[in-house]
């Protein structure tokens, strides 16, 4: 289901299934972060929900956080990830990723860098929001691996859905893909 319009950049909060026929291939990226073959396979076959509570500090400077449980199918829990949108490096021991490092903000689109493939991070978004969207960046520690996200909102055949998009390098290498997303429920 596409989302309504009173949800958000602002306020994510609830469930999201990951819609596999809007979004990219994401085994290429996995493979490229060095997820094993079963696992890929795996995913590639589960439904993928996001349960997202997002809510603003109440101490300053009043930051915003966005945590994120990830289930399969058949509530198989997967990876949880503890946002906090102010740009300040943090570490996590990921079940799928193992040992990484990153840092999330807001950001408006003409501050994202420009040209080769972060053309794909700016485009396509919708201009909610006065042009902010969620920007995230993670290293592996030991993989050799980032990914760069850009979080909004997109128009997709007709409808307004929450999509992701994302870029992986690992050395010369790069992939992208993007990712979109079916609301279900406040």
């Amino acid at each position: 289901m596409a989302a309504p319009p009173e949800v958000t950049l602002k306020d994510l909060s609830g469930k999201w299934v990951m819609n596999k026929t809007l979004s990219d291939d994401t085994d290429p990226i996995l493979q490229m972060q060095g997820v094993n073959w079963f696992l890929r396979r795996a995913i590639s076959l589960a439904t993928i929900t996001l349960t997202i509570t997002q809510y603003t500090s109440p101490d300053p400077p009043h930051s915003t956080h966005i945590d994120i449980a990830q289930t399969a199918t058949g509530g198989i829990s997967g990876t949880t990830e503890r946002r906090t949108l102010d740009w300040e490096v943090r570490g996590h021991k990921d079940g799928i990723f193992g040992e990484v490092r990153g840092k999330s903000r807001w950001v408006g689109l003409g501050e994202l860098e420009k040209g080769g493939m972060e053309e794909f991070l700016r485009t396509g978004w919708t201009d909610e929001g006065g042009g902010a969207v969620v920007q995230s960046w993670v290293e592996s520690v030991g993989g050799g691996w980032t990914a760069e996200q850009v979080w909004g909102f997109e128009e997709i055949e007709g409808e307004r859905y929450h999509a992701r998009h994302v870029i992986v390098r690992k050395g010369d290498d790069s992939k992208q893909a993007r990712l979109v997303y079916d609301f279900q429920k406040k």
